[in-house]
């Protein structure tokens, strides 16, 4: 087999392939296989009739037309992997001559292909995070809300006023006549909770129970956006009681005895989800400075195509929920063009990641481990609720789909962004450096057994 390559634009590159007819003959014996199974011959058993009676019946050409694709296929990925070309998409045949007895068969395809760029120098890459520790402020903040999950509501006999609780009923009318579905009774409401009508929240406060008011407001729902006027009484008023913050309401609350104890857990909570916020926020911010960093020409048939292919699954999906895509984008109030628009942002976006991380991977010569691989798809099952039993036919699925090779390629891109983070220069608000430590929390040190270890491991690459 011979080949050729032209380069058609940084993201683009015509393959021309020429493969001599006495290799064909794999591809042309199983076809002549193939073709012996389908037809009926008298005098001979399926797939027993010789090649001369199989010519004689639907003649030579429409068998070698079979042998034809296979050929294709098979000598394209010779002739990608000979040339090095890093294809991207579904390559696309523009040209294909018919097999002929002796003659070389000829195929022409295009296919885009990972333009090439220059990577910067990862410590000149400068990001800073937000996310701070925690203080005595965060503590009481959480505790707070811990007394509001046990809090208690009592009747009382004053006016509303923002944080009390109404029950309330509410009548909408147009014109006189009341709105269909308008109307409800012994509606429970958080007074300033701003979860209802437009203008109900400041009509409450100073209403006592027995009380009424009509006021203009904006209708949701089937008359989203029209006016009503709406009758407003309410029926109770109650206040939210708190517990008193000592030990016995620890002691209700959580696993602890005092309050001192529930204090330092919470403490130890926050600054955990802390740490994780900080190490999250630092590698996306690095990823963007990273990207940012990068000249990238993007191949535009490549997104085209996994911008179409996008859209179509979600408006199959729409189509099954909401019943039509249309109805979807009013839903979320969006024009189509503006849905496209941002669907092919992300798609570009999710394609430049894909391919800087990619490339990276392949430069430091990343291997994802048979152990983070394993972990991963158990976190994937366990996040889908599989059941144990189930976990094996979960794996061959994922094995028959492709899911393991989107893992495995996801994982390979995470191995990626750390080598860079690892590199970046990482402060934190009041400029101090980011330590190892901040950047993975709760990562094994260097020198025992880690999850990406990938020595003595069955590796499974991209």
């Amino acid at each position: 087999m011979k080949s050729t390559v032209e380069t058609l634009s940084p993201t683009r590159v015509r393959l021309s392939v020429e493969v001599p007819f006495e290799e064909l003959a794999p591809y042309i014996n199983e076809a002549y296989k193939t073709v012996g199974q389908q037809i009926r011959v008298p005098g001979f058993r399926p797939g027993k009739a010789p090649r001369q009676v199989i010519d004689q019946r639907i003649g030579k050409d429409s068998v070698y037309a079979q042998a034809m694709d296979p050929a294709v296929q098979a000598n394209l990925t010779k002739a990608v992997t000979e040339n090095e070309v890093n294809a991207l998409g579904r390559p696309e045949l523009t040209e294909v001559k018919p097999i002929e007895d002796g003659k070389p068969f000829e195929f022409i395809v295009e296919t885009d292909v990972t333009p090439a760029f220059e990577l910067p120098d990862f410590s000149s890459l400068k990001v800073t995070v937000e996310a701070g520790d925690v203080s005595e402020e965060d503590v009481d903040a959480d505790i707070e809300s811990q007394r509001l999950r046990f809090s208690s509501l009592k009747t009382v006999e004053r006016a509303a006023a923002e944080g009390d609780f109404v029950q309330i009923d509410l009548r909408a009318t147009q014109n006189g006549e009341e709105v269909e579905g308008g109307s409800v009774t012994g509606m429970s409401h958080e007074v300033g909770s701003g979860n209802l009508l437009d203008g109900l929240d400041e009509a409450l406060v100073g209403m006592s129970a027995g009380d009424e008011k009509t006021i203009e407001s904006t209708l949701a729902g089937e008359q989203e956006g029209e006016n009503a006027q709406v009758e407003v009484k309410v029926t109770q008023v109650k206040e939210r009681e708190l517990p008193d913050l000592d030990d016995d309401f620890a002691e209700m609350a959580s696993p602890f005895d005092t309050l001192e104890e529930l204090r330092g857990a919470t403490r130890e909570r926050l600054e955990t989800a802390g740490k994780t916020a900080k190490a999250n926020e630092a590698r996306a911010k690095t990823l963007e400075a990273l990207l940012e960093a990068v000249e990238l020409p993007l191949p535009e048939k490549t997104v085209t195509d996994e911008v179409d292919h996008t859209r179509g699954h979600m408006q199959e999906q729409v189509q099954q929920i909401a019943g039509g895509f249309e109805e979807y984008l009013q839903m979320v109030g969006k024009s189509a063009e503006e849905f496209d628009a941002e669907l092919r942002d992300d798609v570009e976006s999710n394609l430049r990641q894909s391919i800087v991380l990619g490339q990276i991977a392949r430069d430091r010569e990343l291997e994802v481990s048979g152990e983070l691989m394993t972990a991963e798809v158990v976190r994937q099952a366990q996040q889908r609720g599989v059941p144990q039993d189930q976990f094996q036919r979960f794996v061959d699925e994922l094995r028959t789909n492709g899911g393991l090779q989107q893992i495995a390629a996801s994982l390979r891109q995470q191995l990626a962004l750390e080598e860079v983070v690892k590199e970046a220069s990482v402060v934190d608000a009041a400029g101090n450096e980011l330590t190892e430590e901040d950047l993975f929390p709760g990562r094994q040190k260097a020198g025992e057994t880690d999850a990406v270890d990938t020595e003595d491991e069955d590796k499974t690459e991209e």
